[in-house]
């Protein structure tokens, strides 16, 4: 709780986290207030803490399952790009960098912006912060620097790898026409929407898939890429379970279409 406050007071919008899952709704609300968060971590004492990138931005480097995210890290060669501000490691053994974002200029969201790096910058996205734990491993910051605004330099690489941003105005010139196949597409970039409706999005994302012809191991590995681009994403399980749903779904629907035969089979 007084960690909670803390972070409050310094300006953070706070939520309360079961693991890495929020327990609150929070997505274009107004941050908790001092007493909420209070009168929550009363409650449930042992939530974990998480704070939106609301006004700074965290590049996050992955050592969980595998990620390859240290390599990638020391790959950019510029350790002095990083020293003054304020860094945490990780429940898993990675790290959070932490930066404000720069008057004037866009820092996106970049999932797999290099390899096993992701640089979280969505107002609506978080991080769990210190003293939080998974699975009894703590998260714990490594300094106590204030959070500082990127190196022109370090601003420059962070656009020379992002994509660049068309206006939609001068692309609809050429066609302004969105076909189902066409949403299919931008729900693997996009993800699959809000708390409320993943679960039917990705079940339609699933279906038009297979109504398409696409195999079930390739709906299963582009149903996870869809969940790994959602702001909250699904437990993976979640995503299996739905996707063998779907694909069983299919096969009934095929097999009364073809008289009994599925390719599937």
């Amino acid at each position: 709780m007084k960690s909670a406050v803390n972070y409050a007071r310094k300006g953070l919008s706070v939520v309360p986290m079961q693991g890495k899952k929020p327990m609150i709704k929070f997505a274009d609300m107004d941050p908790m207030t001092e007493e909420e968060i209070i009168e929550f971590w009363s409650e449930y004492p042992n939530a974990n803490i998480a704070v939106r990138t609301t006004s700074f931005f965290v590049i996050d480097v992955d050592v969980h399952n595998g990620a390859k995210g240290i390599q990638s890290f020391k790959s950019i060669g510029h350790d002095e790009w990083f020293k003054d501000t304020l860094v945490q490691r990780t429940a898993s053994g990675g790290y959070h960098y932490f930066f404000m974002k720069p008057s004037g200029l866009n820092i996106t969201q970049a999932i797999n912006f290099m390899d096993g790096i992701d640089i979280k910058a969505h107002v609506n996205n978080y991080v769990l912060m210190a003293p939080s734990q998974i699975n009894g491993n703590c998260y714990e910051f490594l300094n106590h620097k204030p959070i500082q605004t990127p190196c022109d330099e370090l601003v420059r690489f962070i656009q020379s790898r992002q994509k660049p941003i068309y206006q939609m105005a001068d692309f609809g010139k050429l066609n302004t026409e969105k076909t189902a196949t066409t949403e299919l597409f931008e729900t693997i970039v996009n993800g699959l929407g809000d708390e409320g409706g993943r679960n039917d999005r990705l079940a339609s994302f699933c279906g038009g898939l297979l109504f398409r012809n696409v195999e079930p191991t390739e709906v299963l590995s582009l149903a996870h890429i869809a969940n790994s681009n959602t702001l909250i994403p699904l437990d993976d399980t979640e995503v299996e379970r739905t996707v063998e749903s779907m694909v069983k779904k299919e096969i009934r629907r095929r097999e009364a279409y073809y008289g009994g035969h599925s390719r599937f089979e």
